[in-house]
């Protein structure tokens, strides 16, 4: 009976040197970003054109807009599902602007460090489309989605800005639905304030594209999505049903507001996303989208413990104040 005790003391011992450890831990990491410091991949002052090797200069989403709309592509080991996509987005975009001359475009494909050819394949695009309409950023080491994304978004220069995966599974054409949800809340609150004439890039909205209707999917990924959805509740609270939807997007405003203090780089920076809109009290939209799986995925069950982290740190690094939010 005495060893049972013995056995049954020292695995509860070990249980809290495990948690205090893991607690230990999670504070250390949430003080180490507590002033959101991204220096160790300072973007560089220019974007390089690959034709004539001549550099452009690289702008931030704090100077005033120069094209109707950015995409943001983030890709991580994309050389073979790349393709399909920006030839599917590229064909969309040019003849939308080949109807409307006002419509202008670029489209930011962030190689998160890719080992493959994701980088040769990006530069063929800037290529045939040019600089000014396709720019590749490369962050020369994996950082995570959420890293990738707020890079890309930091240096649009579009008065909306959309998120989307690197795999297509979304059409890039219900944009539309997104674009059109966000003019009609834009146009409401600049209504609000008695103003006529307003410019979309100065109205903070954020529109969520949305999978939550659909059923026909792989089981895990059903199972993902609304025991997370539940996980959610607890760190966001209620407001966005799918979070992880890679399909975005925001009015440069929104954008300024929520990528200059995002702190999540990995799974859950979208969970962030839900809780900086509502501390900022910008109007939230959840829209559904066409979506088809494509094979490929990196999102499994593996990824579980990564976004428990994720949230938990969040909890930890805003409930403490120890993550302050720059207004």
């Amino acid at each position: 009976m005495e060893l049972l005790w013995t056995i049954a003391e020292l695995f509860f011992a070990l249980i809290l040197i495990v948690a205090s450890l893991f607690l230990s831990a999670m504070f250390f990491e949430a003080y180490r970003r507590r002033n959101n410091n991204n220096r160790h991949i300072d973007s560089p002052a220019f974007f390089e054109d690959p034709t004539s090797l001549k550099q452009v200069p690289c702008p931030h989403l704090v100077d005033p807009a120069e094209k109707y709309i950015s995409l943001i592509i983030p890709a991580f080991n994309e050389e073979h599902r790349l393709p399909a996509a920006l030839d599917e987005t590229i064909d969309y975009l040019d003849k939308r602007a080949a109807m409307d001359k006002s419509f202008t475009y670029e489209v930011l494909i962030v190689d998160d460090g890719s080992a493959d050819g994701t980088k040769r394949v990006a530069f063929d695009y800037v290529r045939k489309n040019s600089v000014d309409n396709v720019r590749v950023i490369l962050l020369g080491r994996n950082h995570g989605k959420g890293e990738a994304i707020r890079k890309g978004m930091l240096h649009a220069r579009g008065e909306i800005l959309l998120m989307l995966d690197a795999d297509g599974a979304t059409k890039v054409n219900d944009l539309e639905k997104l674009e059109n949800k966000i003019r009609a809340v834009a146009s409401a609150e600049d209504t609000k304030d008695g103003k006529s004439g307003f410019r979309i890039a100065d109205i903070p909205v954020a529109a969520f594209g949305s999978r939550a209707h659909l059923e026909e999917r792989k089981w895990y990924r059903n199972f993902l999505m609304k025991g997370f959805h539940i996980v959610v509740l607890m760190a966001a609270g209620p407001g966005i049903r799918d979070t992880q939807c890679g399909f975005k997007m925001f009015t440069r405003a929104a954008a300024r507001k929520l990528f200059t203090n995002i702190r999540l780089k990995r799974w859950c920076f979208d969970v962030e996303l839900v809780f900086l809109c509502k501390q900022f009290g910008i109007p939230m939209l959840e829209i559904s989208v066409n979506w088809s799986e494509i094979p490929g995925s990196k999102v499994n069950l593996l990824s579980i413990p990564n976004m428990l982290w994720e949230l938990a740190l969040m909890s930890v690094g805003y409930r403490t104040r120890l993550w302050k939010i720059s207004y």
